[in-house]
């Protein structure tokens, strides 16, 4: 599913326009990188949580030359599925 079909998804499940959908898809995306960037945890109960991390330098390859590279240390974006979202994963 892209976002165009998410955005019909929320507009037919809400009973609302595809351009009120899709601008409050747009602030909920916003909200949540604008909160991860502050460091905070975002908790969405049974659905999931969004945190962020810290991916340590390490050695990598190019796969297209096979050199040896050092990659940076960064800071990533996490998602941590909840128990409803799994459960329903899992009955399909």
């Amino acid at each position: 599913m892209n976002k165009t079909e998410l955005v019909n998804a929320i507009a037919h499940g809400a009973g609302v326009t595809k351009s009120v959908a899709g601008s409050v898809l747009d602030v909920f995306m916003d909200t949540i990188i604008h909160g991860l960037k502050r460091g905070d945890q975002i908790v969405l109960p049974g659905f999931g949580s969004f945190s962020t991390g810290n991916r340590s330098a390490r050695t990598g390859r190019n796969p297209q030359t096979g050199a040896t590279i050092q990659i940076k240390a960064s800071r990533v974006a996490k998602f941590k599925a909840g128990k409803k979202l799994k459960e329903a994963v899992q009955r399909g």
